[in-house]
């Protein structure tokens, strides 16, 4: 396991978000880690390590979900074990919006709402824009400011906002989301779309 994966971590696992994902990964060329979807997440770190490995091209897209669980739960926990493995390059994050109760949020770089703006103020679930600025609510967020990463992008609750984001009309949301990484990382040059 010499040469280092380039990988996008997301923090979703539910159907929904897998299909998202799924879709983004085909529609830019990515691939995805399937198997890392869960609500919670199922994986733990070593393995999900294993799979990133196993996938055939970079980037690689990988789901974690804490399905609301109070502090660090097992997608938070293998979400850290993959962020700092020595042969992993994290390029960012995909912070996803949840109404979790118990209020963990992460700072984030730049947020994405509904309708595929750029915005510096959080979002809700539902991809609105909401009153404070650089940071989100969801329940897998927690450590993502332990994390040190390149970028972190905010956006709704992946797959649905209001069916905005739904795979049925492309995932738009994610897309960009991913995008927006990618293009910061010098992987992707948007100024190439026709």
């Amino acid at each position: 396991m010499s040469e280092k994966r380039n990988v996008i971590l997301i923090t979703d696992g539910d159907v929904y978000a897998r299909k998202a994902v799924e879709l983004a990964a085909q529609e830019i060329g990515c691939r995805c880690i399937t198997s890392s979807q869960g609500n919670p997440s199922v994986l733990d770190g070593p393995q999900i390590v294993k799979l990133i490995h196993k996938a055939k091209c970079d980037p690689v897209l990988v789901m974690f979900d804490d399905s609301g669980f109070v502090g660090e739960g097992a997608g938070e926990n293998a979400m850290k074990y993959v962020a700092h493995h020595e042969s992993i390059h994290v390029l960012g994050a995909i912070a996803v919006a949840s109404k979790t109760r118990h209020e963990e949020w992460t700072h984030v770089d730049v947020c994405i709402d509904r309708f595929g703006e750029l915005t510096h103020y959080g979002v809700d679930k539902y991809g609105i824009p909401e009153m404070e600025e650089g940071r989100i609510t969801g329940d897998t967020v927690y450590c993502l400011d332990e994390l040190d990463l390149p970028i972190i992008v905010g956006i709704g609750d992946i797959g649905k906002m209001g069916k905005m984001d739904h795979f049925t009309v492309g995932s738009p949301i994610t897309i960009k989301a991913i995008k927006l990484i990618l293009e910061r990382s010098g992987m992707y040059d948007s100024s190439k779309e026709g």
